[in-house]
């Protein structure tokens, strides 16, 4: 029996990291999508499902908030409707600007950003953080300063919102990555430098974290 070839995703993720970069693929595979020649896995035209019913009991009042890998904007787009002041931002150039085309009347801010080494204006900057599935994709050893960043761009009395794939669900011996789940240590790591865990549960039958952080 043939084997199914890997998909791009994985593919690209493989090379970019055997050169010692972590971020470099996302822009590679959203060239490569535009071209026709792969698909995004993670794009799917819509809001996250979980982030739909966070954002309709907690209203913006026009704070500040930041989308971690924005990608398409679908969840950017949700958080400005619900009357935040939205900035997302992405590794990748490519989406940005697919962002910026879907929604050329957006009060959201798209920008390329790289969360291993974010602007210095962010820190401490935002009400709202929202980290979705984005930091799965990095391996391991990348993780630690990722979430130093994402932990830092929370202000005072804001809310950071992280949700990842769990580990604890996952076979870990036989996943095919990336992503790479995360542990509930990992995600508990979020609370640094003044940031304190206020709910970790398990959602989507126990396949995925979700966690929120007050600082």
């Amino acid at each position: 029996m043939t084997s199914m070839p890997d998909p791009a995703d994985r593919v690209l993720a493989r090379a970019s990291l055997a050169e010692g970069n972590p971020t470099g693929w996302f822009e590679q595979l959203y060239t490569a999508a535009a071209r026709g020649e792969a698909e995004v896995p993670w794009t799917r035209g819509m809001p996250t499902t979980d982030l739909i019913a966070w954002a309709a009991e907690h209203p913006g009042a026009s704070r500040r908030a930041l989308v971690v890998g924005s990608a398409l904007g679908d969840d950017s787009e949700l958080l400005a409707s619900a009357g935040w002041a939205v900035t997302g931002f992405d590794v990748a150039p490519t989406a940005v600007e697919a962002a910026r085309a879907r929604f050329p009347e957006s009060t959201v801010d798209y920008v390329v950003a790289d969360l291993l080494n974010p602007p210095s204006d962010w820190h401490h900057a935002f009400d709202l953080v929202v980290e979705i599935m984005n930091i799965q994709a990095m391996p391991r050893d990348f993780r630690p300063a990722a979430l130093t960043s994402l932990a830092g761009f929370l202000a005072p009395g804001g809310t950071a919102i992280v949700s990842e794939v769990a580990e604890e669900s996952t076979d870990v011996e036989t996943w095919q990555s990336p992503p790479w789940p995360f542990s509930r240590a990992e995600v508990e790591s979020v609370a640094q430098d003044g940031v304190t865990l206020v709910s970790l549960q398990r959602i989507r039958g126990g396949a995925r974290h979700w966690a929120t952080f007050t600082r």
